[in-house]
């Protein structure tokens, strides 16, 4: 029953989506008329996410009431694992996540529907009369239907998956009794309930930036009024991709016992390339919007990120890799790769078709200017994309040429990310302060005088208090010229909104956020990434590590902590066996409390995963991983002990890079904008 209503739903998504997109089509390039089908098409994108979120019900009633004839429930289910991992094991496994995706992308549509509902309206009220207001207008109109017919395309590819190769709703008969559980690794922290879908959001909401892309090709209307929009989507997706990122490398720290959070891993790869290519185009999107430059780089970092979202699902779900994070499944990878190469061969194909509406009609005048900063900060991601690229797939291309499988560890990684890193670090404090076109000579004293003698004395003072590392020096001397340009920034800001409009500091600053929320959210942001970058270098350079074999009452020191084991337990729990060990904790002679670092022996799978216990502090992290007990008297336990310093401002850095990217695309009013348009729109005569 459950089986059969849940691919019901799938088939009425498919069906919807294959509406939204023909009907989109013909109101977004016909040359006349289409108001009738812009409105079906909208329709027809709340329908299909009403039919996704059946089917998302249906099998979360599958998996909470145990239904083991559903094939995804007899796979992924257990009557023993605990009610929450239950309910997230939804995207534990291949086709619970391709269903959980397409949700989400219906969801995307919908939104994007409802967001428009009111130039679907005014479509749909002024018919013929658009031509009267020009076709510029008419153009910026029929685009909105055209977005939802991509959208479309892009949901009956994910909806034709569900319903055939990745189809979750197949019967089991007979039904089993019991089924294995998800993986064990994937109920071990209750971040596997943040951290998966936050990814999701950030690559599914790709594809409306990419669709604004694809309709302004097809359009020929590729001037800056879809950037805008595309931008804004683009804003949202970006943020959600960068939580997914840091709540990955918090999940890997505290799941992983490695005393990591982030490893290189090619699925990691997979999620920070369409991060590097978005960000780019955050960034180049400025450009062509103030500038009217980089108009096909801008389509091609659009396209890029999302064929990137698609590549990194088909690495994660073709079985090609081996990852902690990959799916072992490889029955939809040739698919996969099918329609990676026909979105790319016709968004190249349509870049050509409308090259001649792409000249740039702008150039950079000076490198002493706001474009030339961005444009060398574009080349730089995107040649980060590149080497990162080529690390990921490089085994798979020696492999599959000579037959050997060789690894690219992180040393490569680093090697390329460390002079890159520092200089983006470094560009974020020149570009916000550099004027477009050119800045003059005093124009550049008074920018930079102070933030470079700021920058040069942290960096002096770090080397006086005996950092000898070359690197970190450098990283805290461009972290604080940085901070210092960005201060000056919203301290000129705030002083101008209090001289001309009389407001007090908080309302100034508000205004700043409401007047131009893009550009101070943006620094916001870059104190997020320098907060990170400092995190990154301090715990990456200083951490210790030590590995000791304990009985109780005696103690490992390392650092300023101390550890003594209190004794070793076992316990039985419905869906494990674990082994652990209670630890006391001392920092400089003072007890900080009692840490439980576990073994979990998962029976169904056979599987031991280790849980290292977290001591955190803003200052250092002691990190407990239990790698042995006694399994006769409990008589010893062999834990390696690590000091992280600074780790927790690297969640901290991720969590003011989320407030910086919601100040960004926050509306602030432009609702009421938006609205006053829309009537104007509906009734061209009151523009006379």
């Amino acid at each position: 029953m459950l089986s059969t209503l849940g691919y019901a739903s799938v088939i009425a998504a498919l069906l919807a989506a294959a509406l939204a997109t023909m009907a989109g089509g013909w109101a977004g390039l016909s040359r006349s008329g289409g108001e009738v089908s812009a409105a079906l098409a909208r329709r027809a994108a709340y329908f299909a996410f009403f039919a996704m979120s059946g089917g998302m019900l249906v099998m979360e009633v599958a998996l909470l009431t145990h239904d083991f004839s559903v094939e995804y429930v007899a796979r992924v289910g257990s009557r023993e694992t605990p009610t929450y991992y239950t309910a997230i094991s939804l995207w534990s496994s291949l086709e619970g996540s391709i269903l959980f995706w397409g949700w989400i992308l219906a969801g995307y549509g919908a939104l994007f529907a409802f967001t428009r509902r009111r130039e679907f309206g005014a479509l749909r009220a002024a018919g013929e009369r658009l031509t009267a207001l020009g076709g510029g207008l008419a153009h910026g109109l029929r685009t909105t239907p055209l977005v939802l017919a991509v959208i479309g395309v892009v949901q009956l590819f994910f909806f034709g998956l569900l319903a055939g190769a990745a189809n979750p709703f197949g019967i089991v008969d007979p039904a089993p009794a019991n089924g294995p559980g998800p993986n064990p690794l994937l109920q071990n922290h209750p971040l596997m309930g943040l951290h998966p879908p936050m990814l999701y959001f950030g690559f599914v909401g790709m594809t409306v930036p990419f669709a604004f892309a694809i309709a302004a090709l097809l359009r020929g209307n590729v001037e800056a009024r879809w950037l805008r929009d595309a931008r804004r989507w683009m804003v949202a997706a970006w943020a959600f991709l960068t939580m997914g990122i840091i709540g990955g490398g918090w999940w890997s720290y505290e799941v992983l016992g490695w005393g990591g959070a982030w490893a290189w891993d090619p699925v990691e790869n997979a999620s920070f390339l369409p991060w590097l290519t978005a960000t780019a185009f955050l960034h180049s999107a400025m450009v062509q919007e103030r500038r009217g430059m980089l108009k096909t780089w801008n389509l091609t970092l659009i396209i890029s990120t999302f064929l990137l979202t698609l590549f990194g699902t088909f690495l994660t779900r073709s079985g090609v890799i081996d990852s902690v994070h990959a799916f072992t499944e490889g029955v939809i990878g040739p698919v996969f790769l099918a329609f990676i190469a026909v979105v790319a061969i016709v968004s190249l194909a349509l870049i050509g078709w409308r090259s001649n509406r792409l000249r740039a009609p702008g150039q950079v005048e000076s490198p002493a200017s706001r474009e030339s900063a961005f444009i060398l900060n574009n080349l730089l991601l995107v040649g980060f994309t590149f080497t990162v690229l080529l690390g990921t797939m490089w085994p798979l291309v020696v492999e599959a040429l000579r037959g050997d499988r060789i690894s690219v560890g992180p040393p490569y990684f680093d090697q390329v990310a460390s002079p890159i890193g520092l200089a983006l670090i470094f560009l974020m404090g020149v570009g916000p302060a550099l004027p477009w076109r050119r800045a003059g000579q005093e124009q550049l004293k008074r920018s930079f005088v102070w933030p470079a003698i700021v920058g040069a004395a942290a960096g002096l003072l770090a080397f006086a208090l005996g950092v000898g590392y070359f690197l970190p020096i450098l990283t805290i001397a461009f972290a604080a010229f940085v901070l210092t340009t960005i201060a000056d920034e919203f301290r000129k800001g705030i002083a101008a909104r209090r001289r001309i409009a009389e407001r007090s500091f908080l309302g100034a600053l508000r205004d700043l956020f409401a007047r131009t929320g893009q550009r101070y959210g943006g620094y916001i942001v870059h104190v997020g990434v320098i907060v990170i970058a400092l995190a990154i270098s301090v715990s990456w350079t200083w951490k210790t590590e030590r590995e000791m074999t304990l009985r109780p009452g005696e103690r490992l020191a390392i650092e300023d902590y101390e550890v003594e084991l209190i004794d070793v337990w076992g316990r039985e729990e419905p869906h494990r066996f674990v082994i652990g060990a209670t630890f006391a904790a001392y920092r400089n002679g003072r007890e900080i409390g009692e840490e439980q670092p576990r073994i979990n022996f998962y029976t169904a799978t056979a599987q031991n995963i280790a849980t290292p216990a977290v001591k955190s502090s803003l200052t250092s992290d002691l990190y407990l991983t239990l790698m042995a007990v006694d399994p006769e008297s409990g008589a010893h336990a062999t834990v390696r002990a690590i000091v992280n310093p600074g780790i927790v401002w690297l969640w901290i850095g991720g969590m003011i890079m989320g407030v910086g990217a919601l100040i960004a695309i926050w509306p602030w009013g432009r609702s009421r904008v938006r609205a006053a348009g829309a009537e104007l729109l509906a009734d061209p005569a009151a523009a006379a």
